[in-house]
C-alpha cells in the first residue's frame, strides 16, 4: 500500500470515530435535561396539595410528565412548552443538527431556571 491509501485509510477511521462522539454529547444532555424537567415538573405537581383525580388516573393509566404538566394549569403550559422544545431537541439530534439541538436544550434551561 502507498503512504497515499494509508493516509486516506487513516482519515476515514478518524472521521467515522469523531462523529458519534459529538452526536453523543447532545443526546447526553437531552438526557440530563429532561432528568431534571421531570423533576420540575413531579415538585411543582406535588406542592398544590391534593387534587381530584383525572379520568385517565381512574383507567389506571400511568401519568407521563407532559400529563402531568397537563393536568396542573397554569405553570403546567411553561412545562408543556419545555417539553416540546425537548422533543424538537431530539428531533434535531436524530437529523444531527446540532445547533437546532442546542438552541433547544437552552431554551428548556432557561425554563427550568
Amino acid at each position: 500500500m502507498t503512504s497515499t491509501a494509508n493516509l486516506q485509510i487513516a482519515l476515514l477511521i478518524l472521521l467515522c470515530a469523531a462523529s458519534p462522539a459529538r452526536a453523543g454529547t447532545c443526546k447526553d444532555d437531552i438526557a440530563q435535561t429532561q432528568i431534571q424537567l421531570d423533576q420540575a415538573i413531579e415538585k411543582d405537581a406535588g406542592a398544590h396539595g391534593w387534587q381530584r383525580e383525572s379520568l385517565s388516573a381512574l383507567r389506571s393509566h400511568q401519568p407521563t410528565p407532559r400529563s402531568i404538566a397537563e393536568a396542573e394549569g397554569g405553570r403546567g403550559a411553561v412545562f408543556t412548552d419545555a417539553l416540546d422544545s425537548l422533543d424538537r431537541a431530539r428531533t434535531a439530534e436524530q437529523n444531527g443538527d446540532t445547533g437546532t439541538c442546542s438552541r433547544e436544550l437552552a431554551h428548556v434551561r432557561a425554563i427550568l431556571k
